[in-house]
Order: structure tokens, then C-alpha cells, then sequence
């Protein structure tokens, strides 16, 4: 089947995240500002510095999957990937798992592939640990191999070590939905699962797959997760405070608090979209990718990378950022931040929304969800993309909270506490979403109103 233009749609979309799992639902709450985090209860962290996450609470794979077999040792992350795909699938009109004898499949499953930015799985810690101790020589000050391995063998089970290995979300997703065209999975950090939308969008235009399931997913709210992040000092410290310890652009932001989940959209050429009677909810316009080749965990200072991706993604849509568009609106009506609450972060994205958008960087709204949602890693660009896409179809701007002492460095329109209606302007004809991962990965996606 051909491809008009290489024209790409988005016909569904699925999320879980610790705000909940219905799109619309979890907008509502996005728009009054809620926030999910609270103290941890996946592991005992209660002596970590940074005892709180923003948790998916109460997940239950047979809300989304009548047959679950195949999944019975599924870590939570390819959990979440397949209940967000579930409904994503189910939204496009390709039928409903959820019910028995309701799994629609693709006429030709060598056209349906799979692009995921996951995460790795969670390590069996506790037997990991009891390995690790009881294999110890303290007599020698060095680890028995023999007797570490003898203790790994007794307690470790086969399918959770596999379940570790982060190519295991696109396998579940594979064998649920039929996939048999191309699949991937990439680690990029945070800016994982917008690389997976943006590169399932071009295999897509270049008319390799008439379909992708693509996003991603991931949890790290895990003893080894948790500790990682807090000795880069990248978390907020404020237990006494969840719900507003996530600061992003306020001049008292002292790091993100850690969240989990998975976003996950049914990308389709246009004429696959419309041979079937599907209902396009927003085009992808443009996708625009960098490297800053700068530090493992730092962002390149002036935001060159993100510059880079941010006008790639604008130039494939057609857009000029410095120029208004034809009504006289900012040339993009909502910018999704990826506005993690750490120091470094926002005032360099602020700097790189500056330098790209020139004057019109002050009109253009720049909100960040991680204020309310917590940071889901892989899952965090896939979650704020579909954020762009419900900005669109409703024409409001989510605010970012907690956003009360504005730092002098970061002096954009961020929309703070209060979520925007722009429906009188004209709405949101055009969006785009940022993510900035760790090692200077930078990928962006423009997407606009389907007509």
C-alpha cells in the first residue's frame, strides 16, 4: 500500500501512568494541577534520601488482556507497555483485548511493526543480594565465585532473569498484537521512547510498515533505580513534601521525583488510516534528533544538541520558528517541556528554546507534566506526546505546578499551576514535545491538527 507524501497519523493512543490509565480521566487531572507522588511502597526505602516516587498503584494486566498467558512472568515494565498498547489498539479500531474473542490483528502482520524505548526490567534484588553476601570471603576480602554461583543457582528463577533484559517489552508486544514486521528497542535514557516514536515515523514514511506501535515504558522505582539517581544528586530531597517536591523552572527546584508507567501510540500512514475508516486524532509533522558528545550526565551548556533537534523537527514540519504563523499565533501553539526540575535542565532548555525561537520564544506556552506525573524515563516522551496530541483535541495547555519562586534564568511562559484554555486563539493546531536524555541524546517531535 502506498504512502500519500509519507504522510503519518496517530489513530490511537494508550497510557498508564501514576495518575491512572484512561486518557481522558488522567488529562482531566493534568489540567487541575494533581499530583500522584507520595512515599515509595514497591521496596522498604524509608533511610534513602529520597523515600518518594510517583507509583502506579493497583496495575492489573487482565483489565487490558483477556488471554494473559505467555505474560505470567512479565516484569512491570513490559506490563505496562501491554496495557497501554491494549488501549491504544483498541482506541484505533483494531479491536478490544480486553474481551474474549475481541483481538483484531493487522490483514498482513509482516506491515505491523513495534518501536519501544524500554527500560531494562527489575532486578531480582533480594536474591541478588543473598548471592552477593552469602558468597562473600571475608576471610580473603574477595568475592567465592564457586559459592556465589552455587547460592544464584538455588534461589534465581530463569524466566525473572530474562524478564530483565529490556528487549523483553517488545517481545510481549509482539506475541499480544501479532507483530511480525520490524521491531526495535532502543536505550536512550530519557529520550528514549520520543526516539521511538520519531524512528517508528520514519520507517513508516519510508513505507516499511503500514503500522507502529511505538512509545515506551519503564520503572526504575527499584532499590538499585532509586540509589543511582540519588548519588548523581538528580532527585529531590523533599519527603516532608511530595506532591510539591517536583519543581520544574522554579528558582527552589532541587531535582525530579522518579516516576514509572508507559505511553504508547498506533502510528499509520495516512492511507492505511483512511482505506479502513479510521479516525486520524493528529499528524506527525516532524522529527528532529542530536547528539551532544559532551558528558555522560550533563547537558551541553549553551543546548546546542537540543537546538539541533528541536529545528530539525521544525524544519521537517515546515516551520519557522522565529516567524508567527499565518494568524498571527506563536509558530507553535504548545511546547511540551521536557522540564525535569533539576538545575541544569531547565535553565539550559529555557536557554535552547531562546536561542531557537528568537522573540517569539516568550509567546509560545512551555509547560512540563513531570511537575504532576513524576519522571518516567523511558516512558516520560511518549507520555508527553500524547499530552501534545490531547492539547490538540481539546485546545487547552497543562500548567506546570508548583511553580511559585520563578528563577531569573528561566523566564518563558511555562504556564504556571494553571492549566490554559486556548480555544478562544484558535486552539493548538500545532505541538511539539522535547526529551533530553542522559549521555546528550536529544530527540523532538512536532506533531499538528489532522485536515
Amino acid at each position: 500500500m502506498g504512502n500519500s507524501g509519507g504522510r503519518v497519523v496517530i489513530t490511537g493512543m494508550g497510557w498508564i501512568t501514576p495518575l491512572g490509565d484512561d486518557v481522558g480521566a488522567v488529562w482531566e487531572r493534568l489540567l487541575k494541577g494533581d499530583a500522584a507522588a507520595g512515599p515509595v511502597t514497591r521496596f522498604p526505602a524509608r533511610t534513602f534520601l529520597t523515600n518518594f516516587a510517583a507509583e502506579v498503584r493497583g496495575f492489573d494486566l487482565r483489565t487490558y488482556l483477556s488471554d494473559t498467558r505467555g505474560h505470567e512472568d512479565a516484569h512491570v515494565n513490559s506490563l505496562y507497555a501491554l496495557g497501554a498498547a491494549s488501549r491504544a489498539w483498541k482506541q484505533a479500531g483494531f479491536g478490544d483485548l480486553s474481551r474474549p474473542g475481541g483481538a483484531g490483528r493487522m490483514g498482513n502482520p509482516r506491515r505491523l511493526g513495534i518501536y519501544l524505548g524500554a527500560g531494562e526490567g527489575i532486578l531480582d534484588f533480594d536474591n541478588y543480594a543473598e548471592a552477593n553476601i552469602r558468597g562473600w570471603d571475608a576471610s580473603r576480602r574477595a568475592m567465592d565465585d564457586g559459592r556465589w554461583a552455587q547460592v544464584a543457582y538455588a534461589r534465581m528463577e530463569r524466566a525473572r532473569e530474562v524478564e530483565q533484559e529490556p528487549q523483553m517489552a517488545v517481545s510481549h508486544l509482539a506475541e499480544a498484537f501479532g507483530a511480525r514486521g520490524p521491531c526495535f528497542n532502543c536505550m536512550t535514557a530519557c529520550a528514549a521512547s520520543t526516539q521511538a516514536i520519531g524512528e517508528a515515523f520514519e520507517i513508516i514514511s519510508r513505507g516499511d510498515a503500514d503500522v507502529m506501535l511505538a512509545g515506551g515504558t519503564h520503572s526504575m522505582i527499584h532499590p538499585l533505580g532509586m540509589t543511582g539517581f540519588i548519588r548523581l544528586t538528580a532527585m529531590s530531597k523533599r519527603s516532608d513534601s511530595p506532591l510539591t517536591a517536583s519543581r520544574p523552572f522554579d528558582s527552589t527546584r532541587d531535582g525530579f521525583v522518579m516516576g514509572e508507567g508507559a505511553g504508547i501510540v498506533v502510528l499509520e500512514s495516512l492511507d492505511h488510516a483512511l482505506a479502513r475508516g479510521a479516525r486520524p486524532l493528529a499528524e506527525v509533522a516532524g522529527y528532529g534528533s542530536s547528539a551532544d558528545s559532551y558528558r555522560i550526565t550533563d547537558i551541553q551548556p549553551e543546548g546546542l544538541g537540543a537546538v539541533a533537534a528541536m529545528a530539525a523537527a521544525l524544519r521537517e514540519a515546515g516551520i519557522d520558528p522565529k516567524k508567527a504563523d499565518s494568524s498571527g499565533r506563536p509558530p507553535v501553539q504548545y511546547l511540551s517541556a521536557h522540564g525535569t526540575g533539576t538545575k541544569e535542565n531547565d535553565s539550559i532548555e529555557t536557554l535552547a528554546v531562546k536561542t531557537l525561537f528568537g522573540e517569539q520564544a516568550k509567546r509560545v506556552p512551555f509547560s512540563s507534566v513531570k511537575s504532576m506525573l513524576g519522571h518516567l524515563i523511558q516512558a516520560a516522551g511518549a507520555v508527553e506526546l500524547i499530552t501534545c496530541v490531547q492539547s490538540i483535541l481539546t485546545g487547552f495547555v497543562p500548567p506546570t505546578i508548583n511553580l511559585h519562586s520563578p528563577d531569573p534564568r528561566c523566564d518563558l511562559d511555562y504556564v504556571p499551576n494553571v492549566a490554559r484554555d486556548l480555544r478562544g486563539s484558535g486552539g493548538v493546531e500545532t505541538a511539539m514535545s522535547n526529551s533530553f536524555g542522559f549521555g546528550g541524546q536529544n530527540n523532538t517531535i512536532v506533531v499538528k491538527r489532522f485536515g
